[in-house]
């Protein structure tokens, strides 16, 4: 076979820009002048070559998979230029990742790049009645009966096919695939029933550009520590290799010089240009990852035609002799040398079977052209943040078995709500026992949170509690808590990741904004991540300061659609708060974030030093925060009646506020309310505009920058809600990095500047 020999001089034809029609036309021309002495046609059961592992039934099927990814690229090409279809990222040159597929079960959690229409077109094989040509093009239509996305995006995914759709594929999966690997193991041993085989192994595919992105790097550094420990993490990297990324080229050598010698990231390579020589190799880094439970690293050998994508014109930046070499590798003219030379095919049958796939993919796109698409906002927006108030209600209220509780909390004598009021960071403590107790599939998990119990102590005591297995230490990387988190709720656990500061987040803000938060929303609500996670942050520390454990950055949550975000300023709240938000992950399956300010964890005091008044009872069971639900001071406030002065604010700002508060009335004989929001995303535009109109005068104070913080939000729906000629002010942070010492108090807003606004509302 020598189907990769690349031809002396170059036929006029090959000149042409058009690469698509060139690589199509590569084929016909290739079965044409075959002119080689075919071997007996081998028995279904045989090998398809002398000395392959690949028997001629499943080659004749991975060739029609092939087949089936071409012409979707194909005709993605075609009809793309008339609106048909809307995307043109094709897998020509990749299509040997259906051996992983094959080899593989259905039952084997994906997680695929966009270059993966040959794994798809295998797989659907495992289940009957399903059709690989029609479901895609629905996709590439951007139809709303696309099956895997519901017409937002060009995705590979399928729920019955455990194929978890993935659009921002630059190795941002990475981590959660790892994660579901480890899930997998880690539902042994908390008596977790998982919703797929317990020798299931996690499937993630990835370019050779990509795996050298520092969210690759975290992936392949957590997986080997893992190893390295003697814990179970088994997944399959599948790095399919091209030697390109866009358009600047990997050194040769690269992938297997980097990765060969991995300690604890068990190496495989496989042509993937090659089924017959291929299939043995892939098949046995598939059996080698199920069996020995170990992260494996399958390096795939491809080639990349056609370009990176319909707008890339290579013929500008390639020459015509290096594009030709590459079209020259093409797999698919080494599968039509595979079935010509062992006799499987003749080359009228192959041809045949080759024209009949491009019809049959034409028709699938024009049909799929007729179908309805996405039509209105609602529509839309419909599976990013579900919402059921009364299921969460109910669940929120839902008591932990008793029996559960007094053995979390030591006895029953122990019960938090029989205890004397306490400050926040002991009431989340006990929040926390409690969730653990109420949710068997619970895991808490992040740096330092285990034996030491966090830098704050907050998550103290749980491990003994509730032991190793649900309460653990993490490596320090806060892409892999993430990684975790979205590993464990997809194998249907409900996942407390810690992040230590709220500074740290950014380091891994992907893993939430294009990675957790965004499932839903590509999935059509298919598959979803529902988790807490935990952030301590805000500013206001004193002892202990500078950038990193005093951000006042909340932009970067705030952003992120879908998500809901929670910050209390009292320990009563944070512990109904958390019900709310455990619940609203079970029942919708939801990305919560529950946001401590840290500077509030211990204190005791909201006027004088000893008035104990910012401690509090805990709630009693069935208690529980409405999403949304502000906190109203003086309680009852704003009923009926206009009061001088209405504060706005949350976390730091609430006794902040209530101090100054005393403050202004005194000084101006005014009536002051203050409204804790509570809830920072998504903002409670009803609520707010309800408080604004029974005010004189607003003052929202806000710990955050003033640019893109919560303030903004605030006053644009004041605004907006048709309250907009009320006098007002905004203290606010500075946009600027939070220092060390005493100068941080020169840069977040303070009692004095709450009392200074007011005086310029007043004047």
């Amino acid at each position: 076979m020598n189907a990769a020999a690349s031809t002396p001089t170059i036929p006029a034809w090959k000149r042409g820009i058009n690469r698509a029609e060139i690589c199509d036309r590569n084929f016909s021309e290739f079965v044409r002048a075959w002119r080689g002495t075919p071997a007996p046609r081998p028995r279904d059961g045989g090998p398809v070559l002398p000395g392959s592992a690949l028997d001629a039934r499943g080659f004749r099927e991975l060739l029609e998979s092939q087949l089936i990814s071409r012409h979707l690229d194909l005709m993605a090409r075609v009809l793309r230029v008339q609106n048909k279809v809307f995307y043109t990222i094709g897998s020509s040159g990749h299509e040997g990742n259906a051996m992983v597929a094959r080899l593989a079960r259905h039952t084997d959690p994906a997680f695929l790049h966009y270059r993966s229409g040959g794994f798809m077109a295998e797989r659907f094989r495992k289940l009957p009645g399903m059709d690989p040509v029609m479901d895609s093009a629905l996709s590439f239509a951007a139809s709303a009966e696309d099956p895997a996305s519901g017409g937002r995006h060009k995705v590979w995914g399928s729920k019955p096919l455990w194929v978890l759709p993935q659009t921002s594929t630059i190795a941002s999966h990475l981590p959660k695939a790892l994660g579901t690997a480890v899930a997998i193991e880690q539902a042994r041993r908390i008596g977790h029933a998982l919703p797929v085989p317990a020798d299931s192994i996690a499937i993630c595919s990835f370019g050779d550009a990509s795996s050298n992105h520092a969210t690759a790097q975290t992936a392949f550094n957590a997986a080997a520590w893992t190893a390295y420990q003697g814990l179970p993490a088994p997944v399959l990297f599948v790095c399919e290799d091209n030697g390109i990324g866009i358009s600047v080229k990997t050194p040769d050598g690269w992938i297997g010089r980097n990765f060969r010698h991995r300690p604890d990231l068990d190496y495989f390579h496989a042509d993937g240009l090659d089924l017959a020589a291929g299939y043995g190799q892939v098949q046995a880094a598939v059996e080698h990852c199920r069996r020995t439970r170990r992260p494996t690293f399958l390096h795939l050998r491809t080639t990349r035609i056609m370009g990176h994508a319909g707008t890339d014109f290579e013929i500008e930046w390639r020459s015509i002799e290096e594009l030709c070499a590459v079209e020259a590798t093409d797999p698919l003219l080494h599968s039509a040398a595979i079935a010509l030379e062992s006799g499987l095919m003749g080359a009228d049958e192959l041809l045949e079977l080759y024209e009949t796939t491009r019809k049959r993919c034409f028709a699938a796109a024009e049909e799929a052209d007729r179908r309805p698409r996405l039509a209105s906002l609602a529509d839309v927006v419909a599976p990013l943040a579900p919402y059921t108030p009364a299921a969460v209600a109910a669940e929120a209220a839902r008591p932990a078995p008793e029996q559960a509780r007094i053995a979390a909390y030591g006895g029953e004598d122990r019960l938090p709500e029989k205890q004397v009021p306490r400050h926040l960071a002991i009431q989340i403590n006990q929040a926390l026992h409690e969730l653990m107790a109420k949710y068997p599939e619970t895991l808490l998990f992040g740096e330092d949170v285990a034996q030491k119990g966090g830098v704050y102590t907050v998550t103290k005591g749980l491990q003994k509690a509730f032991k190793g297995a649900r309460v653990f230490n993490t490596l320090l990387d806060e892409t892999m808590i993430l990684g975790l988190a979205q590993g464990y709720a997809n194998m249907g656990m409900l996942p407390l990741p810690e992040i230590q500061y709220l500074a740290y987040f950014h380091n891994a803000c992907d893993q939430i904004r294009g990675e957790a938060a965004s499932l839903q929303f590509f999935s059509n609500d298919q598959y979803r991540n529902p988790m807490l996670v935990r952030i301590a942050g805000l500013g206001y520390q004193r002892g202990f300061g500078g950038h990193f454990h005093n951000d006042n950055s909340i932009t970067a949550l705030r952003d992120i659609p879908g998500i809901v975000v929670g910050c209390p300023s009292r320990g009563d709240d944070a512990a109904t708060m958390l019900r709310t938000l455990a619940a609203l992950a079970k029942v919708d399956g939801r990305v919560a974030v529950f946001l401590e300010p840290i500077a509030l964890y211990m204190t005791k005091d909201l006027h004088e030093a000893g008035d104990g008044q910012w401690l509090f009872p805990y709630p009693e069971q069935g208690q529980a925060m409405v999403l949304g639900e502000g906190r109203i001071y003086p309680s009852g406030a704003g009923a009926g009646q206009d009061d001088d002065l209405v504060v706005f604010t949350y976390g730091n700002g609430v006794p902040m506020s209530l101090r100054a508060a005393r403050r202004i009335e005194q000084a101006h004989g005014w009536k002051v309310r203050v409204v804790d929001l509570r809830w920072l995303v998504p903002l409670n535009e009803a609520f707010i505009v309800e408080q604004a109109s029974t005010a004189r005068r607003i003052l929202v104070v806000d710990e955050g920058r003033r640019s893109a913080g919560v303030g903004e939000g605030v006053i644009t729906a004041i605004a907006e809600g048709g309250y907009r000629s009320r006098p007002f002010r905004r203290v606010v942070g500075a946009d600027t990095y939070t220092p060390l010492a005493g100068a941080a108090f020169l840069v977040i807003p303070g009692d004095d500047d709450i009392v200074a606004a007011a005086a310029e509302l007043a004047g």
